[in-house]
């Protein structure tokens, strides 16, 4: 199978290259964190490199097994060091490993290793590995595919593309799927029962998966709107089953540290506060909720909102729901280059929708970008007394 190109990926790790810092790459099950060490040992051994220099292995293959605790992954890794210089090791799903973070360190400590390791659980980077680390690691969280990316791999562009994009998602192995509806559900059905079993239920413990699934289609009907753990709670026990607010909480916070969800709080642009209440949750792939909801056509303006927000992640964007007064603006994003507000809407061919979308906008007072995102055919020029007005799709291409 053809590997799809991860250039923004790719970059980090060439920048890191040989500094004193452990490499952790973190992300959903199957968003390409392996074809992304693949891709960076292929770019190590064309410029030179030698294969005895690498050593890679994944913790979840069979080969592997019996590496289970960290004396014997230390051991297997301190045997293949290379002599005559620097050996580049790669550990994929490191978390498979009991205590790895012991050898991680010890590894590191030597100074003759480059370290890389990924995990698809958000607790990779917490307890014993951050005090142990503290401040010898650099992390970068890999999503599934931009849209960007996946029209290089298709070789096109397009509303057509587009549609597909939306509809089965951006997981890599479903971009060389096609347009292979079954095939694709399969596939998603299977990253998603792994997602749930691995990485959810079987390290928290859950027994109760019909609960657990339970919450995760609530988050995938209510994207787009704001959530709290007690309307969680309140939704189960009106289906008929009673759980607490303190047991959602737990599970909805494993779902986030699978990277299922994205959890995005409320900002007072106003007041430069955090708000507690009405958080968002956004989901990792809209073709997973396209599985277990079948969503409609009605659902779209919610599917484009959790595309932009997936897309300012991937841009390195700290990103926030907006309030202004009593009016709401889909995301404050701070990046390096300072603020910027976006709205987000598949139409405002309406006049009403149009005045609606902007008013919030228009009530900010400063002078930072703001911009309105429609699937509307536009002038590129539209402008509404300094919000610009863009085509999603060309947004989602840089243009």
């Amino acid at each position: 199978m053809r590997l799809v190109h991860r250039p923004q990926y790719l970059a980090w790790l060439n920048d890191w290259r040989d500094k004193p810092v452990i490499k952790v790459v973190t992300g959903v099950r199957r968003c390409g964190k392996s074809t992304l060490f693949k891709l960076y040992i292929d770019s190590l051994l064309e410029r030179g490199v030698k294969q005895e220099q690498i050593v890679s292995i994944n913790l979840e293959e069979l080969e592997y097994e019996q590496l289970t605790n960290y004396r014997e992954l230390y051991a297997y890794l301190k045997a293949r060091l290379f002599d005559g210089g620097a050996t580049y090791v790669f550990i994929d799903e490191v978390q498979q490993c009991r205590g790895f973070e012991k050898a991680v360190d010890s590894l590191f400590v030597k100074g003759k290793a480059d370290v890389h390791i990924t995990g698809s659980n958000a607790f990779l980077l917490s307890g014993e590995l951050a005090t142990l680390l503290s401040g010898r690691y650099v992390q970068i969280e890999m999503l599934p595919l931009s849209f960007a990316e996946y029209c290089d791999f298709q070789g096109g562009s397009g509303a057509a593309l587009f549609r597909d994009y939306l509809r089965f998602g951006a997981f890599p192995a479903v971009a060389a799927l096609g347009d292979d509806a079954a095939l694709v559900r399969s596939y998603l059905d299977g990253v998603y029962s792994s997602i749930l079993v691995k990485d959810v239920a079987r390290r928290e413990k859950i027994t109760d998966l019909t609960v657990l699934e339970n919450i995760v289609k609530f988050l995938l009907s209510n994207i787009g709107s704001p959530v709290s753990l007690k309307k969680i709670a309140d939704a189960l026990k009106s289906a008929g089953r009673t759980i607490s607010v303190n047991t959602v909480d737990k599970y909805v916070h494993a779902l986030c540290a699978a990277y299922l969800f994205y959890k995005c709080d409320r900002y007072d642009v106003k007041g430069k506060t955090l708000l507690k209440t009405h958080s968002k949750y956004y989901a990792v792939d809209s073709g997973l909720r396209e599985l277990l909801l079948a969503s409609s056509a009605g659902d779209i303006g919610h599917i484009l909102e959790n595309t932009v927000y997936l897309e300012l992640l991937r841009r390195g964007g700290k990103v926030r729901l907006g309030k202004v007064a009593e009016k709401e603006v889909d995301f404050v994003c701070a990046t390096s280059d300072g603020l910027a507000y976006y709205q987000v809407s598949a139409t405002v061919l309406e006049e009403n929708t149009l005045r609606r979308e902007l008013e919030p906008l228009q009530r900010i007072a400063d002078n930072h970008p703001k911009y309105l995102l429609t699937l509307d055919e536009i002038p590129r020029s539209a402008n509404y007394d300094g919000i610009r007005q863009v085509h999603l799709v060309d947004w989602l291409l840089g243009k």
